[in-house]
């Protein structure tokens, strides 16, 4: 689906990255890749290889979206930082995924407020390489626009979102694996959310996880597992079915 306003139309600026930013990019993603192997999603890891991810090089966005676009037709789309509901929205619809072009310090490399570009292309598109998350993405969108002005569908779709694309896992091979972004680009967690007895982890249920609060300034509580990529596909019309019954709940 095409829209005829895109909001932000910016561009990576890659000439501006200094061999600093290339020796963080390097640090990061080797530390990364240390780890993840043996604990990641193997989607994710044939995706870093489908998108062309390696330590010697930052992501060029122009070169990342054309390997994009043959695999499931979606494109990263530069944003300055965090941005409305709407566009964001209107443009995961449409199967842009927002990124930010800024990269962390070395004196930042186990926390920042917002995130950076490692988080946004690391974490987040080498997923991108799978139909069924894109699909999740896009029909999670289209349904956010249909209940923007309701505040609390919003909050229960940002659970949905933060639960699956950001904090998710995944059993594989009777073993559990790690898809989810914020999990994926984080030294500290990707270890802790498969191997550590302190958290909670729930089979994948929409109703659980759109009652679920999280916290975005420490380890997750609670992690929610995937059976199947397809279950993630097959959950659109549950999620959209409790929405409308929270909707109505709320006109009554």
């Amino acid at each position: 689906m095409a829209y005829a306003f895109i909001p932000y139309s910016l561009k990576q600026d890659y000439q501006c990255y200094t061999s600093e930013d290339f020796a963080v990019w390097r640090l990061l993603f080797e530390r990364q890749m240390k780890i993840l192997p043996p604990i990641a999603s193997k989607n994710y890891l044939a995706g870093i290889e489908k998108v062309g991810f390696t330590a010697d090089k930052i992501p060029n966005y122009e070169e990342t979206n054309k390997l994009l676009e043959k695999l499931t037709g979606w494109h990263i789309h530069v944003v300055p930082g965090h941005i409305e509901n709407k566009p964001f929205f209107e443009l995961m619809r449409a199967k842009n995924f927002c990124a930010s072009t800024w990269l962390r310090k070395r004196d930042q490399l186990d926390y920042l407020q917002e995130p950076d570009m490692f988080h946004d292309t690391f974490g987040h598109v080498p997923m991108l390489s799978n139909k069924n998350v894109c699909h999740f993405l896009e029909e999670l969108g289209r349904i956010a626009l249909r209940f923007l002005d309701d505040a609390l569908c919003i909050e229960c779709i940002s659970r949905l979102y933060w639960y699956t694309i950001e904090f998710g896992l995944i059993k594989e091979d009777n073993a559990l694996k790690i898809y989810g972004a914020g999990i994926l680009s984080s030294s500290g967690e990707s270890e802790y959310s498969v191997r550590s007895e302190t958290p909670k982890r729930l089979r994948f249920n929409v109703e659980t996880i759109i009652n679920t609060p999280f916290k975005i300034d420490a380890f997750q509580e609670t992690y929610f597992v995937l059976e199947n990529y397809e279950q993630l596909f097959n959950s659109v019309r549950e999620i959209e079915l409790c929405l409308e019954n929270i909707y109505s709940l709320q006109q009554s």
